[in-house]
Order: structure tokens, then C-alpha cells, then sequence
């Protein structure tokens, strides 16, 4: 029986790199399953079209927040990653997930798929300063994302875990998940407190 672990949290939180972490530390082997993977499948008109995925820099309080409006085309492609990912465990296979929650039904929806696959939410939290500075200094996201998915991120969402990322490496981040849910995980990386990289 597989295990699943979904890593849940804001852009530029650490998930990609906890996750690539989690695979080295863990005894059994784990795939990461990408959200980003997913949406790069998408044609690049429905990343401005309503009908898929869009999104809208605007100004909140004199801060850069953008405003993500999703529609069906972009929820089929998570339902579809959602049940890949039941596909995979379903086969066998340990996965490790990163995902930033957005739509209603999005927890259900991993749940429905599982079968008799063990299935794990954790949440990854950073005060929205540090996700922000992380945001700027990568230079890959448009300013304003984690401040506009910080509200909706974890809204509604139950979890089997939970973990404060900003002063933890990805090695410390990614051992307390696995000591949490009870995971094997080779104990001889170094779990140093350096800054978390950003995902």
C-alpha cells in the first residue's frame, strides 16, 4: 500500500524544496508530483483566458497583491492531477506532492482517488513577509502572488500536520514531516536551521 503526502501552502513557502528533501531523507523511494508540472501542460492562452487561468496585479493598501481567477479548463487540469496522483499510488507508488490549493473540493478530490492508499495533508506556513522577500529575491513570480493566494491557501482545509518554514532548511522541514506522520527517514542529513529555499 502506498503512501501519499501532499505539501499545501503559498507560493515561495518551501514546498519544492521540503519535497525534494522529503525524497532524499525517506528509506522508500517517493516520486514528486509537480502542481506547476500540471499547469505548464496547459496551452499558453488559457493562462490569460477566464476560461482557464488568470492573473491580475493590482494594489492592496499600497502592496502589490495579485487577484487569481481560475475557471473550468484549469480545474479539469487539477482534477486530472488529483486523480494521476491516485493513479500512481494506486499502482504502487510512494508520492510527494506540491500543491497550492485554490477551488473548493480540492482535499475531497485526492480523497476520492486514493483507494486503500494512506494519505497525508501538511500544511507549510511563512508570515507573509518572509514569503514576499523570498518572492522578490527569486525573480521568477509576479509580486503580489503569495499575498494574493495567503487568504484562500488553507481556508476550509484540515490537516495531519503543520509547520512553521521560514527558519528551517528544507532537511529540518522535511524530517519533522516525516517524524509527524510517523514516515521512515535516514536521520544522518544535516538538519541545520538555514533559511528555507524558496519553491
Amino acid at each position: 500500500m502506498a503512501t501519499v503526502v501532499v505539501l499545501n501552502g503559498t507560493s515561495s513557502v518551501g514546498k519544492t524544496s521540503a519535497a525534494r528533501a522529503f525524497q532524499r531523507l525517506a528509506c522508500a523511494p517517493y516520486l514528486h508530483v509537480q502542481m506547476d508540472a500540471f499547469m505548464a501542460m496547459m496551452p499558453e492562452r488559457i493562462w490569460t483566458d477566464p476560461d482557464g487561468i488568470a492573473f491580475r496585479q493590482g494594489m492592496v493598501d499600497g502592496q502589490p497583491e495579485v487577484d487569481i481567477a481560475t475557471g473550468p479548463a484549469f480545474a479539469r487540469v487539477m482534477q486530472g492531477m488529483r486523480q494521476s496522483v491516485g493513479a500512481l499510488a494506486q499502482a504502487g507508488n510512494n508520492c510527494i506532492v506540491d500543491d497550492v490549493m485554490l477551488l473548493p473540493g480540492d482535499q475531497q478530490a485526492y480523497r476520492d482517488c486514493m483507494g486503500a492508499s494512506t494519505l497525508f495533508f501538511v500544511a507549510l506556513r511563512a508570515p507573509l513577509a518572509v514569503t514576499e522577500a523570498r518572492e522578490s529575491a527569486r525573480g521568477d513570480r509576479v509580486p503580489g502572488l503569495a499575498r494574493g493566494q495567503v487568504e484562500r491557501v488553507h481556508a476550509g482545509r484540515t490537516y495531519d500536520f503543520e509547520i512553521e518554514t521560514s527558519d528551517l532548511s528544507p532537511d529540518a522541514i522535511a524530517a519533522a514531516i516525516a517524524d509527524a506522520l510517523g514516515i521512515p527517514y535516514r536521520r544522518e542529513s544535516n538538519e541545520g536551521l538555514a533559511p528555507a529555499e524558496p519553491d
